[in-house]
């Protein structure tokens, strides 16, 4: 526990040795040409200049891998950031400077969860909103390559899903062919590179041809430097945004989200990489990495990041295997942006909807997503279909909150459906049946003894208060609880069994708890006057006591008769 925040690279580097840091070099170069058509692709998917991606590749990139908790984890901006950049990005109300308020904020909440050791917490979203909104960002980021992809002629693409579908329906016949003849050729290249051969990827062999196709023949086709200008080789200068109390409150909820993604998807990239190498991650190392690597994205104009799953395993499988890998990465995509950089805006535009419209294909994990739909309860797709459809309809901000309350809602369905509180079988009922009796106890028949079985929360208090009717309605002056099926108890439980302690004083009868376990009885001694009214007598450690003790007031319901 005390070594749970301390970086992978301390560990790694008692032991590095001149053959493995060969390795890390190999992986991290060829991880930069992996990550430098996406970062570029991500930024402008996001709304903002392609510089950023790579801003936030080198910097983010960087501390990911130089504090993180894993040993071959690469971050850098990833495609889960996509719909809601283009959301903050897209208001008017704040815009940029708003986005680097919501990255360092994302950050700070990323660092203190790891700092409270809230690494094992992120297991508690459910797999059905994960599954659902990353299919309805899928969507999102497809939907919002058409206009280059197609080569369209229109002004600015609305941010809302129905408003953008009818804005291409209405410009659809501006179409530009030859920008639609690169972006397929781009797909195509993008899908058979890999069965060629698996060190180049796809992305970087499809932006390079269709630029040498574009640039050589002068083809008609908006390239990032048409629509972008001349884009800057320079390294930002560090700079703190403007910011105001209202926009950071306005900004809570959005930065949230940043955080929660950022956290899923690195620590899910974390245990993946742990299987393919045979190691294990420290998640709160991991969380504060991701932190500290936005704010310094955010405080260098960058975007979002998180650890990136394709990248980490391209890591992997080039033969990387300590934090240097991904520095190497970091370092090898900054002289990209000091030497190369002007030469990127001759990519084609069309070519990198190809390029973010094949990564949605394979984020949007429809296979497992018709399986959840074909065989999870109906309680599970309906938080499946409900995340998917306000992500993509509405908001990922609102589609996470509302998918969350709902599986809470669902979850406490379920629980208060297990938990029970139904009274014991006697063998007189079954005598009356005419049916045999087996190992049955001897219960006073001034008794009735009740089962709880389940945790009793607020969601299942209600089950105790219909024991005193039945107690009167059966002519009986004492009642035995028996809790040795009930491993917890809330406020709201507890106040109806005090309820229902006083409707049974009030007829005259008696109440016996049984076989109480530890944190229920922890509850019943904080609830003032309650054990004293019951009486210490009456709380038994096992049904037998407790109906040992139940004969002792027979003759008081015999009196009463």
């Amino acid at each position: 526990m005390k070594n749970d925040l301390k970086p992978k690279i301390l560990k790694t580097m008692k032991t590095y040795s001149k053959e493995q840091f060969v390795k890390d070099l190999i992986a991290g170069i060829i991880v930069a040409i992996v990550a430098l058509p996406l970062s570029i692709a991500l930024a402008i998917a996001s709304g903002v200049n392609p510089e950023r991606g790579l801003y936030t590749a080198i910097i983010a990139g960087f501390f990911i891998s130089f504090l993180g908790g894993s040993r071959v984890q690469i971050g850098g901006p990833t495609a889960a950031f996509v719909v809601i950049i283009y959301g903050i990005v897209a208001n008017p109300e704040y815009g940029v400077e708003g986005l680097i308020v919501a990255t360092i904020m994302a950050g700070i909440m990323l660092v203190l969860m790891g700092v409270l050791r809230l690494g094992s917490m992120i297991k508690y979203i459910p797999y059905t909103i994960t599954t659902g909104f990353t299919a309805g960002i899928a969507v999102s980021i497809f939907a919002g390559q058409i206009k280059d992809f197609l080569g369209l002629e229109m002004g600015a693409v609305p941010s809302e899903f129905v408003e953008k579908m009818i804005a291409y329906a209405e410009n659809i016949g501006s179409i530009n062919w030859i920008a639609l003849a690169m972006g397929v050729l781009s797909i195509v290249l993008i899908a058979l590179t890999p069965k060629i051969t698996t060190k180049i990827p796809g992305s970087l062999v499809a932006i390079v041809v269709t630029t040498l196709i574009v640039k050589l023949a002068d083809l008609d086709v908006s390239t990032i430097g048409s629509v972008y200008g001349e884009l800057s080789s320079k390294f930002p200068t560090p700079a703190l945004p403007k910011v105001s109390w209202k926009m950071v409150q306005s900004l809570i909820s959005p930065a949230f989200t940043i955080a929660i993604l950022a956290a899923i998807e690195s620590l899910l990239s974390c245990v993946v990489s742990d299987g393919m190498i045979d190691s294990k991650h420290n998640s709160n190392a991991e969380l504060v990495a991701q932190g500290v690597g936005n704010i310094f994205s955010g405080l260098f104009g960058g975007i979002p990041a998180t650890g990136a799953i394709a990248r980490t395993a391209a890591n992997v499988k080039n033969g990387g295997r300590t934090p240097v890998a991904g520095m190497v990465h970091a370092i090898t995509l900054l002289l990209v942006l000091l030497v190369c950089m002007p030469l990127a805006a001759m990519i084609p535009m069309t070519t990198l909807a190809a390029v973010l419209m094949v990564v949605a294909y394979n984020m949007c994990e429809y296979k497992q997503f018709i399986h959840l739909l074909k065989t999870a309860p109906k309680m599970d797709i309906t938080v499946l279909l409900t995340s998917f459809f306000l992500t993509v309809f509405f908001d990922l901000v609102v589609a996470i909150e509302i998918g969350v309350v709902l599986s809470a809602l669902f979850f406490m369905k379920r629980m208060s459906d297990t938990a029970t509180v139904r009274s014991w079988v006697y063998a007189s009922d079954f005598h009356d049946e005419g049916r045999e009796t087996h190992d049955l106890r001897y219960v006073p028949e001034n008794t009735l003894v009740f089962e709880v079985e389940g945790p009793m929360f607020f969601a299942a208090a209600d089950k105790f208060l219909d024991i005193p009717k039945i107690a009167e309605y059966r002519n009986k002056n004492v009642v035995i609880v028996r809790m040795r099926s009930v491993p917890a108890i809330d406020a709201s439980a507890m106040r109806n069994l005090v309820k229902m302690e006083e409707r049974l004083e009030k007829k005259g009868i008696h109440l016996i708890l049984s076989h109480v376990l530890e944190q229920p009885m922890r509850v019943l001694k904080k609830e003032a006057g309650l054990l004293e009214k019951i009486g210490d007598d009456n709380v038994c450690a096992h049904i037998d006591i407790a109906l040992e003790r139940a004969e002792t007031y027979r003759n008081e319901w015999k009196k009463a008769e």
